[in-house]
């Protein structure tokens, strides 16, 4: 059920306790690894900052340190009005996560907040005066603060009624740019923290396995892991070693990160790595850290298959072809789609997905049951059914052969080739994705 229907209700009231025991356990946690990596930093002969010349521009804005301790509060309430005991555990573990990633980074890459800090006037001097208290100016990248906020965005958007969801992203937003006009951070900490906000909440979904909990349920495959991590380490050098010079270099994380992910799942996670749901649409988390990814393989479908036909028909009201965007003849068209491709989504009201890694031989029990799925959208759908992938070239063709041959729309592997083959030449089987159809297929009678 989503947490998004919840409203306040007195059942809550036995999980307070709960609630309050994570927060007494997690607040003295906070004090404690933030300002040893304070202290750590203060302790340094000299510590770097990353400044970019156009910062000099942003205001100070003293009123705006009140949204910027807000999310103390917030932080405070979210163990405390969880809904579920699953819930309190989830954004405990995100809270912790967060803690635990941003404090490692403050150790290891320790940087200093280097603009002087106007004076400000009356309660909002009292609010800087009490956060020096205990900061100093360290703890830069990834920010904590946006961080956290990112965490208890996701946990209030779906925690509280449509009403209130525009007050909540609007003091959100809020939240976010305090980081800037209060000068705590610089701007290089704003989309290192979304980054690692990102990755909590990948770890830690609402719905579906955890990644650790999808190891190795799908056959890996070392030599793709390998050039994905080569990828990931490419791009993680030239944004350490030109970040030095070009400030703008240090944007390369974001790839680094996202082809680390995708060499995972090729090494193990599979599929889940891209957390793709069932309704088409992979979470919020994997959008925002695999979006490089994305793109590249949006690229290169695109380049591929730039002077052919989207997709054709093969047979009855079934098509062929690759994802279609929302602008695109075939996505007008289509009247249900299913979706192949565990890298893209497809943006679509009849969409179905299920996910296959690209390049990799499903096994035959998924090629059985797409193609089962199949079957049910082609009966029940009176319109063109849309079978897709990036390419179009290899898995939405596995499952069509399937498909054919084992619905009885064909009289055999060969025949369903030789029809898929007259409306698609560029179809590639590689010899284990044709072993792959075959198994799935059973033995030849």
């Amino acid at each position: 059920m989503s947490l998004r229907l919840l409203t306040w209700r007195p059942t809550w009231a036995p999980l307070w306790p709960a609630g309050l025991a994570a927060l007494l356990v997690l607040g003295p946690f906070f004090f404690w690894s933030y300002g040893l990596a304070n202290h750590h930093a203060a302790s340094l002969p000299a510590v770097p900052s990353v400044v970019f010349d156009w910062e000099a521009g942003v205001p100070f804005l003293p009123w705006t340190i009140l949204p910027y301790w807000s999310i103390d509060l917030f932080y405070g309430l979210s163990l405390l009005l969880a809904p579920s005991r699953a819930t309190l555990f989830t954004q405990a573990a995100r809270l912790l996560t967060a803690q635990c990633v941003c404090v490692a980074s403050f150790l290891l890459w320790p940087l200093r907040f280097a603009t002087p800090r106007p004076a400000a006037d009356g309660w909002a001097q009292a609010l800087f005066d009490a956060l020096s208290g205990f900061d100093l100016p360290y703890n830069q990248a990834p920010s904590l603060h946006i961080v956290l906020l990112l965490v208890l965005w996701d946990f209030y958007r779906r925690l509280l009624p449509a009403r209130w969801l525009p007050a909540l992203h609007a003091w959100s937003a809020l939240i976010g740019v305090s980081v800037l006009t209060t000068y705590q951070h610089h701007a290089i900490d704003v989309p290192t923290g979304l980054a690692a906000g990102a990755l909590c909440l990948w770890l830690w979904p609402w719905q579906g396995q955890r990644p650790w909990q999808a190891w190795r349920q799908e056959p890996v495959r070392p030599s793709l892991a390998l050039a994905w991590g080569l990828a990931a380490a490419a791009c993680g050098l030239a944004a350490g070693l030109g970040g030095a010079q070009h400030r703008a270099a240090w944007l390369l994380a974001w790839p680094a990160l996202a082809f680390a992910l995708v060499a995972l799942a090729y090494l193990g996670l599979g599929t889940h790595a891209f957390q793709k749901r069932t309704h088409g649409r992979p979470s919020l988390a994997a959008r925002w850290l695999l979006w490089p990814h994305r793109l590249t393989a949006w690229l290169n479908a695109r380049a591929w298959t730039r002077r052919l036909p989207a997709s054709v028909p093969i047979h009855g009201n079934v098509w062929l072809g690759r994802l279609p965007l929302p602008w695109e003849p075939d996505h007008r068209r289509a009247q249900a789609i299913l979706d192949l491709s565990a890298e893209l989504h497809v943006a679509h009201p009849g969409v179905h997905a299920h996910p296959m890694l690209d390049l990799v031989a499903p096994a035959s029990a998924s090629l059985q049951a797409a193609a089962d799925q199949l079957e049910r959208l082609h009966r029940a759908t009176p319109g063109p059914v849309l079978v897709g992938c990036a390419l179009g070239f290899s898995r939405s063709v596995a499952v069509l052969l399937v498909w054919l041959c084992r619905h009885g729309h064909v009289p055999h592997l060969d025949a369903a080739l030789q029809q898929v083959r007259q409306q698609r030449p560029q179809v590639v089987l590689p010899p284990a994705l044709l072993h792959a159809v075959q198994t799935a297929l059973g033995p030849t009678p």
